[in-house]
């Protein structure tokens, strides 16, 4: 079978906001860009962020960069690598000015200044009175930044593939990894995409959860990719479940809410936070929060006929700050629930939301894996940024208003770090020519009709497993019932066929690949959590309650092969500053 072949200096697979800011740098360095994306890119789940993006602008009230990188450290449980998480939280300021020149319309303080809002786990002094230092485009910032950058792009005349599948890397027999196999979902046909340097920015895997506030796209498609490429995926037991999705349906509500003035209320009217989080309450950090919910429900504290959510009251705060602040939530909310939240309070549980771990790199952006003594080096040619990597800047937990600033800090930084790599590797190397086999015979699996389990099925049933075996409170005993299970649903996957996926657009095919995808991370994922036996941010083990520095601060890496586990040691020592060392982590 011919196949058509491209050539670019850099392939990017995913267009949200990191992949879309390493093309935007990359673009406007004259380097030529192919960015590959499995949906149009204004529809990549970084349009979905509400909240804001953090940066110690100061514009409310007196803050800095030291004491943001305090708070990062301190939420992630003392497991988030220092040095990057100091370089982020440096570059955060620049980040936002640089998003404000795109074009983001932020929203302004009376005095023209970009309006900051307050968020969880966030401090003033090293863990002193609240800090206000979440840019937000009212509730719906990821939205504006997103569109700003895809037009940005489009100015500086990014290649764009839309709506192609990227099915699996390709690479030469040194290792080096020169870009890949992609599927025009429309007509089926598969297109070689060769690139002197390759970026992931496919984004988390929410999808593995039955309730999540994920966009559906969200199937961990460049994890799973580099664990079949024999890269481990580090700290994939760390998923964060965020304190106010609506209950039983999953969508977000904004931290913002809270930020704005809202709180939680449980069954018998009483604002609980105060009892787990005496000086934060409300705005604690996610993983605490997410758990006071889940222990007001099970305690039978509970809202609701069957006392299954808690409340979240804005009603408070009025109608006029609810429609200036909060739009998108009170649409979402009237939409959904048919209430109005500047009325009624809203019913909420704790959704999963987002992925800690990832695709293991350095601070710019470079795809490392382990060697001998402890050391690890860059794989060539490859990057990852955004929520499908691990810096690791979030650790064990991720504070709200980080994700943005990752994204963009992290893909301009590997953007940087190519443009000096495509000064010095002028030329393609030689492609092999079986490069593209694995990704054509994945491709030539889907291909063929045949009687067995539907994919839907198989994908309903991996997610209720996810839920019951993987959720915020885990033990040993359930969690290896859910390795079997996965390993169980993973056989059966491999015994599948697609129904007659002529008619319907090459969507079954996609549907089955993304299932692979899942299968994969979710092993990893229950893995992971299984072999990690204390309790550290959004890893909550009743059977191992405390933290365990001692055994335990270290980044867990899990590979495909015989579900190896191994483990390296967390980057204590910042680059400019004096370390935090861990201590207990109170809000």
């Amino acid at each position: 079978m011919t196949m058509e072949k491209r050539s670019f200096d850099t392939l990017i697979v995913g267009a949200g906001g990191g992949g879309l800011r390493a093309a935007l740098q990359l673009s406007q360095a004259d380097a030529r860009v192919a960015v590959v994306s499995k949906v149009f890119p204004t529809r990549s789940h970084t349009v979905a962020a509400q909240g804001g993006v953090n940066a110690a602008l100061a514009n409310v009230s007196p803050d800095n960069w030291h004491w943001h990188m305090f708070d990062t450290v301190k939420g992630s449980d003392y497991l988030g690598d220092q040095d990057a998480i100091e370089y982020m939280c440096r570059a955060a300021p620049r980040a936002v000015y640089e998003l404000e020149h795109f074009g983001v319309p932020f929203s302004r303080l009376d005095s023209g200044k970009i309006y900051q809002r307050a968020f969880g786990g966030q401090s003033r002094n090293f863990g002193g009175e609240q800090a206000v230092r979440t840019c937000a485009a009212a509730d719906r910032t990821g939205h504006a930044i997103l569109h700003s950058l895809y037009q940005q792009n489009i100015r500086a005349r990014t290649h764009f593939f839309d709506e192609y599948f990227a099915v699996d890397l390709v690479q030469n027999q040194q290792g080096y990894f020169l870009g890949a196999v992609a599927m025009d979902i429309a007509s089926g046909e598969p297109i070689l995409i060769e690139a002197k340097t390759t970026i992931l920015a496919t984004g988390g895997v929410g999808q593995l959860f039955r309730t999540n506030t994920n966009a559906l796209v969200n199937t961990g498609d460049g994890m799973a990719m580099a664990l079949r490429a024999g890269i481990p995926l580090q700290d994939m037991e760390f998923f964060q479940f965020h304190p106010t999705g609506i209950a039983g349906k999953g969508m977000l509500i904004t931290e913002g809410a809270r930020g704005e003035g809202g709180y939680l209320l449980n069954g018998d009217g009483e604002r609980f936070m105060e009892r787990y989080a005496p000086n934060a309450r409300d705005l604690a950090s996610r993983d605490v929060v997410s758990r006071a919910i889940a222990t007001e429900v099970r305690e039978g504290r509970g809202v609701g006929p069957n006392g299954d959510h808690v409340l979240l009251k804005l009603d408070h705060l009025g109608s006029d700050i609810v429609k200036k602040r909060l739009p998108g939530i009170r649409d979402m909310v009237m939409t959904f629930l048919h209430i109005d939240p500047a009325e009624t309070p809203i019913p909420v549980y704790p959704t999963a939301h987002y992925t800690m771990g990832g695709i293991p790199t350095n601070r710019h952006g470079q795809v490392v894996v382990p060697v001998q003594q402890g050391a690890e080096e860059p794989v060539p040619g490859l990057y990852a940024v955004g929520e499908c990597a691990c810096v690791s800047v979030h650790g064990a937990n991720r504070l709200g208003g980080n994700s943005l600033l990752d994204i963009l800090v992290f893909g301009r930084a590997a953007a940087n770090h190519v443009i000096r790599h495509l000064k010095e590797q002028r030329y393609h190397q030689p492609l092999p020519e079986d490069a593209s086999e694995p990704a054509m015979q994945r491709l030539a699996r889907w291909n063929r009709e045949g009687k067995g389990e539907s994919i839907a099925g198989l994908r309903i049933a991996l997610a209720k497993t996810m839920e019951e075996h993987c959720g915020v409170f885990r033990n040993q005993d359930v969690l290896r019932e859910g390795q079997e299970k996965v390993l169980a649903l993973r056989e059966r996957l491999a015994e599948a066929y697609i129904d007659d996926h002529s008619q319907v657009f090459n969507t079954a095919r996609i549907e089955a690949m993304e299932l692979e995808n899942l299968v994969d991370t979710a092993l990893a994922t229950v893995s992971s959590a299984l072999a990690r036996e204390e309790s550290r941010g959004a890893h909550s083990r009743i059977d191992f309650p405390e933290r365990d520095d001692q055994h335990w601060l270290k980044h867990s890496l899990f590979s495909l092969e015989d579900l190896k586990m191994d483990y390296k040691p967390v980057r204590i020592k910042p680059l400019t500053v004096e370390s935090f060392p861990p201590k207990k982590r109170t809000y």
